[in-house]
């Protein structure tokens, strides 16, 4: 007997942080539209509508960059509360549809509809069903892709933007991947793919070519992830663990980029608190703590250094990782040499805090643990903005608009 294949959606929303933005301004609706900053500032591209995309306008490019290539776009600020917000709607239309949802960012998630048919129907049934009612309940639109995995789904549901759904069906998943781009599959960027183009591969069919001793051989584990992922498989990368269930993450970091370049000691000060503040929220709601903490540090050049320090203790705390980040940076900046960005990474995680503690000092620790809590908690009521310390709240940069926020529906903070 023959064991039934699963049903694993992928559910992309389309353009999303332009969509959510032309709910607030309708008059957005049908132009070229970039979200993130403005025209003359340093920022990136956090999202451009489909009809910036036609002049080549993509996430991640510089947006002055942009306004060179779209002159007439309409530039727009991110506001990251707006789209947590409808994060949310999302969450709560596709957790109606399958108790197994994984958000893999602020805008698209997975579903194991497997199981589920007496419910919703066959899979196209169950999809349409979705799309319309994430319609209704948020105005929004969405694609879906259906596969057998995730990797399948996630491939088959960008195939089908925008606002389409796509069904590949169980044993066709070989022939729909093999006349794609090796680009196409996840996991695959620049790097890999001119190492792939090395040995001849181009297109995903040039892949499954090869043996799979020849691909771990060639590039090691990746390379019989590689194999599996040209079959359809869910191998390798973000795809080692069950729908729902969260790998944990290895690092934590956020960054600031001047408008203008600054030598001001109090405005580096309150940026360098308000990104440990960012950080050590990020770390409370995965319900792990940091030994190691590293300074990124760009001078007006763009000459850039990075400097660690390890934890006696590790740390989820703000005014802790503010301390040490701090420390590094005046140990290290060049007084007088203009920054151009500065970034807080925190890393190797440890489920708490261990060994020997002064009395005093765990009691101020735990305090503080009450206190960022609540902070947290309101920030998640409220807003990223509504609370903070003192001194970051100095900085008064924007939060940057991007896909995995504090906050994020479904990873909810482990306390």
């Amino acid at each position: 007997m023959s064991v039934a294949a699963r049903t694993i959606f992928h559910v992309d929303m389309d353009a999303f942080f332009v969509s959510v933005e032309e709910l607030y301004d309708p008059s957005l609706r049908g132009k070229a539209v970039v979200v993130g900053g403005q025209r003359n500032e340093r920022g990136v591209v956090s999202a451009a509508s489909y009809e910036a995309r036609k002049f080549g306008v993509h996430s991640a490019m510089p947006l002055r960059t942009a306004a060179k290539l779209c002159p007439q776009a309409l530039f727009v600020d991110g506001h990251p509360e707006r789209y947590r917000e409808c994060s949310e709607k999302v969450f709560a239309v596709l957790n109606s549809f399958s108790p197994q949802v994984e958000m893999a960012s602020i805008d698209e998630a997975y579903l194991d509809m497997s199981g589920t048919e007496r419910l919703h129907g066959p899979p196209l049934k169950a999809a349409h069903q979705l799309h319309q009612k994430m319609k209704h309940e948020t105005q929004l639109n969405c694609s879906i892709g259906i596969g057998v995995s995730r990797l399948v789904a996630k491939v088959s549901s960008a195939k089908a933007k925008p606002n389409g759904v796509l069904w590949v069906v169980p044993g066709q998943e070989a022939k729909f991947l093999a006349p794609l781009d090796v680009r196409d599959i996840p996991g695959v960027g620049k790097v890999t793919e001119q190492n792939l183009q090395a040995i001849g591969v181009r297109r995903v069919s040039d892949l499954a070519r090869f043996d799979d001793s020849f691909l771990e051989e060639r590039f090691g584990k990746w390379g019989l992830a590689l194999a599996g992922k040209a079959r359809g498989e869910d191998a390798g990368g973000w795809f080692d663990t069950a729908v729902g269930e969260h790998g944990d993450a290895k690092s934590i970091s956020h960054e600031h980029t001047y408008n203008e370049d600054t030598t001001e000691l109090q405005e580096i000060e309150a940026t360098l608190m308000r990104l440990s503040e960012m950080v050590g929220r990020r770390l409370r709601e995965g319900g792990v703590h940091a030994r190691t903490i590293q300074l990124k540090l760009r001078y007006k050049d763009f000459t850039t250094i990075t400097r660690a320090h390890t934890l006696p203790e590790p740390t989820q705390l703000d005014t802790e990782i503010f301390r040490q980040i701090r420390s590094l940076f005046h140990r290290n900046w060049k007084r007088g040499v203009p920054v151009r960005l500065l970034g807080v990474h925190a890393s190797s995680f440890e489920a708490g805090p261990g060994g020997q503690e002064d009395l005093l000092e765990t009691e101020e620790r735990h305090r503080w643990q009450q206190a960022l809590s609540a902070a947290d908690h309101l920030r998640d009521k409220f807003g990223e903005s509504s609370v903070g310390l003192a001194t970051g709240m100095k900085g008064g940069f924007r939060e940057r608009t991007h896909e995995n926020p504090a906050g994020l529906p479904g990873k909810h903070r482990r306390d």
